[in-house]
């Protein structure tokens, strides 16, 4: 199951970083050089516990 976590981490990490930073950018007030990688990171932090879950119920498909 660590081998499909870490498969779909790698989508869903990319993805939940990319919608993160767009977000961060229609806020224009804010200080961009530490607004986007925080945005990033909170992307790539929350897509952890979702792609194992993810995991969970695809394992569960077998």
């Amino acid at each position: 199951m660590l081998k499909i976590s870490l498969i779909v981490w790698i989508i869903l990490g990319t993805t939940l970083a990319g919608i993160c930073m767009i977000a961060a950018l229609m806020f224009p007030n804010l200080p961009q050089m530490t607004t986007i990688p925080l945005a990033v990171a909170a992307g790539f932090i929350v897509a952890i516990p979702l792609s194992y879950m993810i995991a969970r119920q695809i394992s569960a498909l077998r």
